[in-house]
């Protein structure tokens, strides 16, 4: 029976360092709060160049948005984060929409051209953000500020463009500017 027993210890024991490994290799730790966010790299749908999250968007307040163009509530979502970005993306607030779709950048941008977006449109084919980022799902979203630093992450559909949001955009604009 202990033979048993240490079988069952071992395969528990096993499950809980590979959950571990899923959940901190290559992020330095848990993707949350306060945390900076993990660097990746994603083509531009409209320019077809390939980018940094870094390189890219450094100093500037962003929202990360994980998404898929089969995603219902991702739809749904997307023109509340086109109307904050029209309001204010001269402020230097950016949005960087990247899309875990399989298929050929066309589909992304098809997508993104019938709903009238005018954000950055990124595609990461692997779908490697999902284990980066320590997704759930789509939709996911992560608000950095100025500084790369999540300020808010949030699961599924949100309304980016309520008063909360805008009041939340607004103060990490103005901070150190």
């Amino acid at each position: 029976m202990s033979k048993q027993w240490m079988l069952a210890g071992g395969i528990v024991l096993a499950l809980v360092a590979g959950g571990w490994t899923l959940t901190h290799a290559g992020s330095g730790g848990v993707v949350g709060v306060d945390s900076p966010a993990p660097d990746f790299r994603a083509v531009v749908v409209a320019t077809h160049d390939t980018v940094s999250l870094r390189e890219k968007y450094r100093g500037q307040v962003t929202l990360v948005n994980i998404w898929a163009t089969w995603c219902a509530p991702c739809r749904d979502e997307m023109p509340s984060m086109e109307a904050l970005y029209q309001d204010y993306r001269a402020k230097g607030f950016k949005i960087a929409a990247v899309s875990i779709d399989e298929g050929e950048d066309a589909a992304v941008q098809a997508f993104a051209t019938e709903l009238g977006l005018t954000f950055d449109i990124l595609h990461d084919r692997s779908g490697a953000i999902q284990g980066t980022y320590q997704t759930t799902g789509v939709p996911e979203s992560f608000l950095l500020d100025k500084e790369g630093r999540i300020v808010r992450r949030l699961i599924g559909s949100h309304d980016w463009n309520s008063p909360a949001n805008r009041d939340l955009i607004d103060r990490l604009l103005a901070d150190g500017s």
